[in-house]
């Protein structure tokens, strides 16, 4: 494709040399740079694209997308972009032949919920007899084709070419998670959403964002390129979103008057069962996952998926048909007298929600072992620990992925929320050891939930990847395969 065509729709400040030159490529990475490719120069945190634009052009790098100019060799082209992150991305959906437009596209935003609502509506689109893909935290999917997922949305060039493939193997709708850093930093920029869905927001992120006021703009940024939203009015930053959306909206929730309702709420252990009301219309729902925030993560992907024209039969059908989402209190067969959950929780908020439902399904002792990711939101790390401690019988404070921070330093970052609350703890920092304590120390009844980690396989200690699968750990420890 020609780079003047690869410019259509784009802010361009100005240009030097030939824009009627072929584009075989587009790469921000420049180790990944191929004859011909256009190399965007993006300023991130750790390091400057600008820098690497000599090394892409030794490569065969014929163009650069840059903000400021710097010396490269004659014959390469330069286009100026006050914004490279925006134009990278409406540069890969050119590139790509703006799949999107071709996809009956959703996407899922909020603090939490957004992992299972997101596979809620594939279960429903797959019901309705759509070839459906999906990109979000655990991984991403084509159709039946599982993709490893490096971030819960990938930098714009990967994600538009995600698109283009699902267009090539047939898919015809899609779900995404939405993060607040994609919005923020332009990875969706190019997509256009048929859906939008708002699930909540609580505190997370503070550390990229600086304020929950700040944090919600960037989650609001999903509607600008919505054709509708979907919006929980049962949260408050719901409401604040709802108040200013230039887009058609159906609103969700339970306590708040809502287009879409739950009513007739039965929790179980196995499961949770309502009636879901959707503009005049009842279906009788029973979903396989307790806990009533399940029933809000059901009311979203119902509301999107009736919004997209999903009948009602096939939303009752696709909920019903979930089973769990991987890592997400998600019960082990451990074959022993007490149960163990995992979950990714890893706010205040989200672990508030497993605890108060995991307190229903046990008659023993809660144990909650917990920690708080290192380079993240220091302001919450106390907030989880007097949610822990208020919530749980017992406590056992341990390492999450500490990064680049020293554990014990994210520890003491955490107890005086514990300690607040009187709830007897263990400190025990290395995540393994803590895990056998637990096990070992766990009465007949007893429910242990490990939160935190959930799907992940690994733990990031000093810049190092280190392989930390907790099913295979309790295994391990239990003396039995896999669980």
């Amino acid at each position: 494709m020609k780079l003047r065509e690869l410019l259509k729709g784009m802010e361009v400040l100005h240009t030097e040399g030939s824009l009627d030159i072929p584009i075989s490529m587009i790469h921000y990475n420049s180790r990944r740079v191929t004859p011909g490719s256009l190399f965007f120069c993006i300023e991130g945190y750790n390091a400057d694209g600008h820098d690497y634009a000599a090394m892409a052009v030794d490569k065969g790098a014929v163009a650069v997308l840059l903000r400021r100019d710097i010396d490269l060799p004659v014959g390469i082209t330069k286009i100026f972009v006050s914004d490279t992150r925006k134009s990278m991305g409406l540069l890969s959906s050119n590139f790509y032949g703006n799949p999107t437009e071709n996809l009956i596209l959703f996407g899922v935003t909020g603090t939490n919920g957004k992992t299972t609502t997101s596979y809620m509506i594939k279960s429903i689109l797959e019901r309705a007899g759509k070839k459906t893909g999906l990109i979000g935290t655990i991984c991403n999917f084509i159709g039946d084709r599982v993709i490893p997922a490096e971030r819960t949305t990938p930098e714009s060039p990967d994600l538009q070419q995600l698109f283009h493939e699902m267009i090539q193997e047939g898919v015809t709708a899609a779900v995404m998670e939405v993060s607040s850093h994609s919005l923020e930093l332009s990875r969706v920029a190019g997509c256009i959403y048929q859906v939008g869905i708002f699930t909540n927001l609580t505190q997370d992120h503070l550390d990229f964002h600086g304020t929950l006021e700040k944090y919600r703009e960037a989650k609001a940024k999903l509607f600008d390129q919505s054709q509708l939203a979907v919006i929980n009015v049962d949260d408050e930053s719901g409401r604040i979103i709802l108040e200013k959306l230039e887009c058609p909206s159906f609103t969700y929730g339970i306590y708040k008057p809502a287009d879409i309702f739950a009513r007739d709420i039965e929790i179980m252990a196995e499961g949770v069962s309502f009636n879901l009301h959707i503009l005049g219309g009842k279906i009788g729902i029973n979903l396989q996952t307790p806990g009533i925030f399940n029933v809000y993560n059901a009311l979203a992907a119902a509301s999107a998926c009736y919004a997209a024209g999903i009948s009602l039969k096939d939303i009752q059908l696709g909920l019903e048909a979930i089973r769990g989402v991987s890592g997400r209190f998600e019960l082990l067969d451990t074959n022993t007298d007490y149960s163990v959950i995992i979950d990714y929780a890893h706010t205040p908020d989200g672990l508030k929600n497993i605890l108060t439902t995991a307190r229903d399904l046990t008659d023993g002792r809660l144990l909650t072992l917990f920690g708080c990711g290192g380079n993240r939101d220091h302001a919450k790390r106390p907030l989880m620990g007097e949610v822990c401690g208020e919530y749980s019988d017992f406590c056992i404070v341990t390492s999450d992925n500490p990064r680049n921070e020293e554990p014990m330093d994210i520890i003491n970052d955490i107890l005086p929320g514990v300690i607040k609350t009187d709830c007897p703890y263990e400190v025990i920092v290395d995540r393994r050891e803590a895990i056998k304590y637990a096990l070992d120390n766990a009465k007949a009844g007893d429910l242990i939930i490990l939160a935190g980690k959930g799907h992940e396989s690994y733990q990031l200690l000093k810049g190092q990847i280190i392989p930390f699968d907790e099913k295979e750990i309790v295994a391990e420890i239990l003396g039995r395969e896999k669980v």
